[in-house]
């Protein structure tokens, strides 16, 4: 399966993450988020970041999960909370992305896209035990911004 991450050139030419807090971990988790499709990584860049300046040189990095089932877990709009795709239920969010970490349940965990919630994200956990073996980056495209966007 290919999932999609847009990041700025310099982090790009390798899968790493930061540890840095975010909606499904906590600080000193080290989760790579990435999307199902190009179009959404492109509007989960644009939230996050607030303002996306168009000079900045961003790359597409194309990764490939192993398509099985046992290396995926997937969490349904139904068992999460009526406060999810706000920010008041991010909390609720990281304990269940931390239990799932911690646990090591599986390599990726596909969560709906607060942005467009029939849509995936997808957490990658880059110290469990499959994920040297199971995820490549397997390319990086160039990418542009479509300047209707601004």
């Amino acid at each position: 399966m290919e999932l999609f991450r847009i990041s700025l050139i310099k982090y790009s030419d390798k899968l790493q993450a930061t540890g840095c807090a975010n909606r499904w971990n906590r600080q000193g988790q080290y989760v790579i988020y990435a999307t199902g499709s190009r179009s959404l990584s492109t509007l989960e860049l644009i939230v996050h970041k607030g303002a996306v300046n168009p000079s900045d040189n961003f790359k597409v990095m194309v990764i490939s999960i192993p398509d099985d089932e046992k290396f995926i877990k997937q969490i349904k709009i139904k068992n999460l909370s009526d406060n999810w795709r706000k920010i008041s239920g991010n909390s609720g969010l990281q304990e269940l992305g931390t239990k799932w970490y911690i646990k090591n349940e599986s390599l990726v965990l596909k969560v709906p896209s607060a942005i467009i919630p029939y849509e995936y994200s997808y957490m990658i956990n880059t110290e469990h035990p499959d994920f040297k073996k199971n995820v490549k980056l397997v390319r990086v495209e160039d990418y542009f911004w479509d300047e209707r966007l601004f």
